[in-house]
């Protein structure tokens, strides 16, 4: 008995120190989210007068002009058409080649795996002059298409990597007898056996939609020529860098606010299947 009551607030120091730890975590990411989206909302005197003070009043001009004059509606626009193609490819050939290497056998099986889980070790920036010099040679310079096809190759590895060991959980028998049924290898990937993994897919999806979303590496690289294309994260860096000179901050505030928001709203309502997804890649 001694030993257990010994243990037992051992325990509880380590349960309230992760608590206290998280606690602070969470501060330290959701306050600097809420001052920023105060900030939208305040003039340029509020903001360095007093930066941890309401606004005086709600004012939607700042959003306004970030929305018309820095065009922050067009590069959300040509970022929700490049991650919506970009993840969807990504989502296709990434679940079909996963598929493929975790439930058959053949030769160059674990080469191929392996070659792909390389990709996870290497660094982006390495790549990004033969990048640009190979995608100008396929003359999808400065269009949405080269950039999506870059976004799928740069996502497969790790998307490769996570539904591989989700694919290889799932039982066999249910396969099998879809095969015995006459069902054709195609028709029980996508009938019988994507349905049994939606929740490491939807997982899956959303973290590339939450990658490919805050990239801007590549699209800096591969849409400099044309700013009519360019996606959130160029029009932002061109904005903070007006914000300087034009003296605008509101504006920039409100222009990272609409930025932030959309990447929370589909956090917020997919966290349970995140969760879920990646619990039951873990358990199984």
């Amino acid at each position: 008995m001694a030993a257990r009551d010994t243990g037992r607030p051992r325990f509880g120091v380590l349960s309230g120190l992760s608590h206290v730890a998280l606690a602070i975590w969470a501060l330290l990411i959701v306050l600097p989210l809420l001052w920023t989206f105060l900030a939208s909302f305040k003039t340029n005197t509020e903001i360095f007068g007093d930066p941890l003070q309401l606004p005086g009043a709600v004012r939607f001009d700042a959003w306004g002009r970030a929305w018309d004059k820095a065009h922050i509606g067009q590069y959300m626009f040509n970022t929700v058409v490049v991650v919506f193609f970009g993840t969807a490819g990504t989502m296709v050939f990434g679940s079909m080649a996963a598929y493929v290497l975790a439930r058959y056998q053949f030769v160059g099986n674990k080469l191929l795996y392996y070659y792909f889980v390389a990709g996870l070790a290497f660094p982006v920036f390495l790549a990004l002059g033969p990048l640009f010099f190979v995608v100008k040679q396929f003359g999808l310079l400065n269009s949405h298409v080269g950039l999506v096809l870059v976004y799928i190759a740069y996502s497969l590895p790790f998307t490769v990597f996570f539904l591989a060991a989700f694919f290889r959980t799932l039982p066999d028998a249910v396969a099998e007898a879809a095969l015995i049924d006459g069902a054709s290898h195609t028709r029980t990937f996508f009938q019988i056996m994507v349905p049994m993994a939606k929740p490491g897919l939807i997982s899956i999806t959303i973290f590339n939609v939450l990658g490919q979303w805050n990239q801007y590496l590549l699209p800096l690289v591969l849409l400099a020529g044309d700013p009519d294309k360019w996606v959130i994260t160029q029009g932002i860096a061109k904005i903070s860098t007006l914000a300087g000179y034009e003296a605008d901050w509101p504006g920039l505030f409100a222009a990272l606010s609409m930025t932030i928001l959309p990447v929370m709203i589909v956090y917020i309502i997919f966290q349970r299947q995140i969760q879920s997804g990646l619990s039951s890649g873990a358990l199984k």
